[in-house]
């Protein structure tokens, strides 16, 4: 029987989806509340990771040991990389890139992990098919597109780091955990998905527009996740 983890990295991004979910039990580890219950009649469980790598890895692990979910779903919210990605638009993640790992040095790719050898990990094909089916019937005025996730621990909102996470990882967007949920995920030979909403432009002015859009884009993502939920 199917069980998603579904994992946000703040309280906005998950206070909805909890308010939704009928709880059956509430766990503590590692600092995170781990809701399990049912949403849209499939089970779940509903976390807040907080903000990072370390975090997010760490509360997929949490999420395979302690609660035997068969699927990972990341919702939050992300800057944009892509011109065609505007604000409170939804990006469907192909694969995850982690942008802050570099063993260049010693003849490894940026980005390239050198336990393996692919840099980038590819988000579940069905997964995506089901989430961007959900996003346009339940989020009809805003625009849906797959891409690629690039995540460190930074907040992008300088013009020359986006442009060099564009230029060196083909990105779409920028955020903070994405691409370790997927480590963690693919390490454990389970499916994932990313799903960012929009919330700024990762520039010079994102740290003026990430608080003045964050609360809308996160209820985008909340509506695609319930309805995403509903039909997988």
């Amino acid at each position: 029987m199917q069980k998603i983890g579904i994992i946000g990295a703040m309280d906005i991004e998950v206070n909805t989806l909890k308010e939704l979910i009928r709880t059956e039990k509430e766990v503590t580890k590692a600092g995170m509340t781990f809701c399990e219950g049912v949403l849209e009649g499939k089970n779940v469980v509903v976390v807040k990771c907080g903000v990072g790598k370390v975090n997010a890895a760490m509360c997929v692990q949490i999420l395979v040991d302690l609660f035997d979910v068969t699927h990972v779903l990341n919702t939050g919210v992300a800057g944009s990389l892509n011109t065609k990605l505007d604000i409170g638009d939804i990006l469907v993640s192909t694969d995850a890139v982690i942008h802050d790992m570099d063993v260049t040095a010693l003849g490894y790719k940026p980005g390239q992990n050198p336990d393996f050898e692919n840099v980038e990990f590819k988000a579940d094909s069905a997964m995506a098919r089901c989430a961007m089916t959900a996003c346009k019937a339940v989020n009809p005025d805003i625009s849906v597109m797959e891409g690629r996730v690039v995540s460190g621990d930074i907040f992008v909102n300088s013009a020359e780091l986006k442009d060099r996470l564009v230029s060196e990882f083909h990105g779409d967007c920028a955020e903070m955990e994405g691409a370790s949920i997927a480590q963690a995920a693919w390490l454990n030979g389970l499916p994932f998905l990313i799903l960012r909403a929009i919330s700024d432009k990762a520039d010079n002015s994102s740290h003026m527009d990430y608080p003045t859009f964050e609360k809308k884009a996160a209820e985008h993502c909340a509506r695609l996740v319930q309805e995403f939920v509903r039909t997988f």
